[in-house]
């Protein structure tokens, strides 16, 4: 029989987690019975200090206290019928059901038998033994609060959140308003009452005021803050009276529960009535910003201004330009100038603002290339003007300086570029511009170098004597100016053939006065000649390969000869010639100028080849992998757009003026996908295009669908997988690392696969992230290996070429130079573009204020803000 467990000595050890498990059943039993009651009142509780009583009409918010009064007695009746309160006996059978073998009952127990034999009960006392040390490894019972199967509309997680929106975006002290809804409750309250803030521009960055706390009279608000006011009590007891707004017309009552107006100049604000205050309100001006030419205009090497301002404002500039007009005081009205000019528009160009950092003062540069404009080179005002976030506009004083652009050195250049500006100024002279150019072509021999060039400028002569027969039109005229620049600079650069030509010429007069016995005067004047045309053919070439995109093997012989020859090399050559002329071993001299023709006219411009007929195994490896590289990358891009699509719909058509459709890009430029308009040119299109259309250019890009995403997906991955088959490299640390950085890849782009087929775009876009970033690391692997390996083959020739000029003829995919020990790094300018630095601010402007967005969904957010930590 067992012994009643009060007092029970047995039990000392038991009694704070008996208390504990008694205390959770407890509260597991009220909650169970009374969270409807907790659940009203929480509800209650929020749309009071939320203020929604002083919303709605009185009538409603009477009766709906009135159904929550009743609810919550109801729902409390209810409670206190079906609530049992837990015993000690209750609690005590809880925590011996947690224990193996209930030992708590058992050392409540008494022997019923055998207790008179000694061997009986000392068995029994053992096992009392054991159940006390068991029972003392009890801990108390953890409550079962769920209440799932009671609530299964969760309506009490809505009545907390609402309280905690209360809590955060409410105040307390709403709630003893409604006691004024009451017939003479507002006299119970303490009389009228009132509040009221003080919201300055946003741009300003400052806090918004509450003017209940402004307990001096004194108060400086920022110039266009907004100032809100909240009557509260009978209408009519508290009245508003101010001279800060300058409102004039209809005005509102001034009894009026809410006032709303803006400061526009000091005065005074007063509140009427119990309790009421009044201040002397100060405005705090926003002053204009301002700009400043803070240095001489600069003309740069290829004909580009450069005119350094500085830029100023309380709260920060937030944008400009400069305008450029003509200066007709200060121009030379001589010659073609001499008539009046056509109307032209007044330039107009951004101002360039700081990528980061603080705009309320800064020093900038206006970077511009002005070379084929009609004003060039004439002099010009510049009006700089800066704009802040109020609108305000600062205008710096005119500057006056000629508009900076490109020299012409060589004369018939100079002479027609003039000529082109004389046909810009004015369609008059148009007659007098073919007639000097009819002049200039009458002797061509002695002027032009190029047959090539005397030939264009006899085409644009004849196509500007017919267009000015029938009436030179706007358009026509373009032309013909557009066809002079091109005619001007290539007089001024040459070309390719000018200067071998040249060189030949040299060579040639050299050649003829060493046969016929020419004095050392006329051999030195010859070979100075000679070493002028080695040198503009050097630069030709080397002119020659930037054009083209490739890297200027200057000196490598065309018959695949490995050795290589620097223009150190030629000048000694030529040294020797000439030092053999003056010992007069004429016979020789010839014989070493004959190689040097010979040598010069076989110099080419090699495009990483190293003497073979085509790009190695390794470079076209990593052009497929920049392909596949570009495709991922683009996938990404369109993923993560269809993702802000479901969250914020119409958001992916088009993020910019520049942007055109989906594709990745900005629309003029190039995209990851390839699908932009202008799409990959180069080295990135890698020969015949057939990789192209399988690494960039899936089926279906164009497609926005989840489905055809996944499409592309698949087959970009298969595209790599036939990759990893001819991937060179294999034994090597390098080309080992390079296949199972690609295995990853590849894995990758299956889970992305997977999750695009489940619509689960953001997995998708996650695993996109992962197949990217391995895809370049197999690329940094590939490019050690090709590194190490064309270092280990120029060992072996014996080449004694140095590591830094076996590296000049690596491209990567991109057509960059490759960095240190076959790095993909690059410091070479990749983009192009009349103004790269205006549309990166642009960009990063952008960024950072769709980044201040709270309403866009976390998952863009999250996606702005690592491109801000990146960029």
């Amino acid at each position: 029989m067992a012994s009643a467990p009060e007092r029970d000595p047995r039990l000392s050890s038991l009694r704070l987690p008996l208390l504990l498990t008694q205390a959770g059943m407890l509260a597991e039993r009220l909650l169970r019975c009374f969270w409807p009651v907790l659940s009203i009142l929480m509800g209650v509780l929020a749309a009071l200090m939320l203020g929604l009583h002083d919303m709605a009409p009185i009538e409603v918010v009477w009766g709906l206290g009135v159904l929550a009064i009743l609810a919550a007695l109801g729902f409390t009746v209810r409670g206190a019928l079906r609530f049992d309160w837990p015993g000690r006996d209750a609690a005590l059978a809880r925590l011996d059901a947690t224990l193996p073998g209930r030992p708590i009952r058992a050392l409540l127990d008494e022997q019923a038998v055998g207790a008179g034999d000694a061997a009986s009960a000392a068995v029994w006392h053992a096992h009392q033994a054991r159940m006390a040390a068991r029972a003392a490894t009890a801990r108390p019972v953890r409550p079962n609060l769920r209440l799932a199967a009671r609530d299964p509309y969760a309506l009490r997680y809505l009545a907390l959140l609402a309280l905690a929106v209360g809590l955060i975006f409410g105040s307390v002290w709403r709630v003893g308003s409604v006691a004024q809804m009451t017939p003479g409750g507002a006299a119970l309250a303490g009389g009228p009452t009132w509040e009221g803030w003080v919201e300055p521009p946003r741009y300003t960055g400052l806090p918004t005021l509450y003017l209940g706390d402004i307990t001096t009279p004194e108060m400086r608000v920022p110039e266009g803050s907004r100032i809100t006011l909240r009557f509260y009590g009978e209408v009519g007891a508290l009245t508003l009276a101010e001279t800060v707004s300058g409102r004039i017309g209809e005005l509102p009552s001034a009894a009026d529960p809410q006032q709303e107006f803006t400061v526009a100049k000091a005065g005074e604000l007063r509140v009427d009535g119990p309790g009421g205050r009044a201040w002397d309100v100060a405005v705090i001006a926003d002053a204009p910003p301002e700009v400043s030419v803070s240095g001489a205009a600069e003309t740069g090497a290829e004909g580009e201004l450069t005119l350094p301002f500085s830029a100023r404002d309380d709260y920060g500039v937030t944008g400009g330009a400069v305008g450029i007009e003509l200066d007709m005081a200060a121009l030379d009205r001589r010659y073609g100038l001499a008539v009046a000019p056509e109307p032209r528009a007044a330039i107009t160009v951004p101002l360039p603002l700081p990528i980061s950092g603080n705009r309320a003062d800064f020093t900038e540069k206006l970077i511009e290339d002005f070379s084929k404009h009609a004003w060039a080179n004439l002099p010009v005002i510049f009006t700089l003007t800066a704009t802040d976030a109020a609108g305000q506009v600062g205008q710096a004083a005119p500057y006056a300086a000629p508009l900076s652009a490109r020299h012409f050195f060589d004369p018939l250049a100079a002479a027609i570029a003039e000529q082109r500006r004389d046909l810009l100024w004015s369609r008059e002279n148009a007659r007098r511009v073919a007639q000097i150019l009819r002049a200039v072509s009458h002797r061509p021999d002695e002027v032009f170098r190029s047959e090539t060039a005397y030939l264009r400028l006899r085409v644009i002569l004849r196509r500007l004597e017919t267009f000015t027969a029938h009436g030179l039109k706007v358009a026509q005229r373009d032309e013909i100016a557009e066809a002079l620049w091109g005619l001007a600079i290539l007089l001024e650069e040459g070309d390719l053939g000018d200067a071998l030509e040249r060189l030949r010429r040299a060579q040639d007069r050299l050649s003829e006065a060493m046969k016929n016995g020419a004095g050392d005067q006329e051999i030195a004047e010859l070979m100075q000649e000679l070493r002028e045309a080695s040198d503009e053919y050097l630069r030709q070439l080397s002119r020659q390969a930037q054009k083209d995109g490739q890297q200027g093997d200057q000196g490598q012989p065309q018959d695949g000869d490995s050795l290589q020859m620097t223009q150190n090399d030629l000048q000694r050559m030529m040294d020797r010639i000439q030092e053999l002329m003056e010992q007069g071993r004429m016979a020789e001299a010839q014989q070493a100028l004959e190689e040097l023709q010979q040598l010069m006219e076989n110099m080419r411009v090699t495009q990483g080849q190293q003497g073979q007929g085509g790009p190695s195994d390794g470079e076209r490896a990593m052009e497929d992998l920049a392909d596949t590289l570009r495709g991922q990358q683009g996938l990404s891009d369109q993923a993560f757009r269809d993702l802000q699509e479901q969250f914020n719909p119409g958001a992916g058509a088009g993020q910019s003026q520049q942007n055109e459709g989906r594709s990745g890009g900005q629309g003029r430029g190039q995209s990851h996908d390839g699908q932009g308009q202008g799409q990959q040119q180069g080295d990135g299109q890698g020969g015949d295009g057939s990789q192209q259309g399988q690494g960039g250019q899936q089926p279906g890009a164009q497609d926005p669908d989840v489905g055809s995403l996944a499409d592309r997906q698949q087959a970009l991955r298969e595209e790599l997988r036939r990759q990893q088959g001819n991937m060179p490299g294999a034994g090597t640390p390098e080309g080992d690392t390079t296949r199972e950085a690609l295995g990853r890849a590849g894995r990758a782009m299956e889970g992305a696969q997977e999750a695009l087929r489940g619509d689960d775009l953001a997995e998708a876009i996650d695993r996109q992230a992962e197949a990217i970033e391995a895809l370049r690391e197999g690329m940094r692997a590939l490019g050690e290996a090709m590194a190490q390996q064309q270092q280990q083959g120029s060992q072996q020739q014996g080449q004694g070429v140095a590591q830094g000029d076996m590296r000049a003829n690596q491209r990567d995919p991109l057509g960059r130079q490759a960095g240190v020990n076959g790095g993909l790094g690059t410091e070479e300018g990749m983009l192009q573009g009349e103004d790269v630095y205006r549309r990166a601010r642009e960009l990063l402007d952008e960024i950072r204020r769709r980044s201040g967005e709270g309403a866009r969904p976390e998952v863009e957010l999250d996606y702005l803000r690592r491109l801000l930590d990146r960029f």
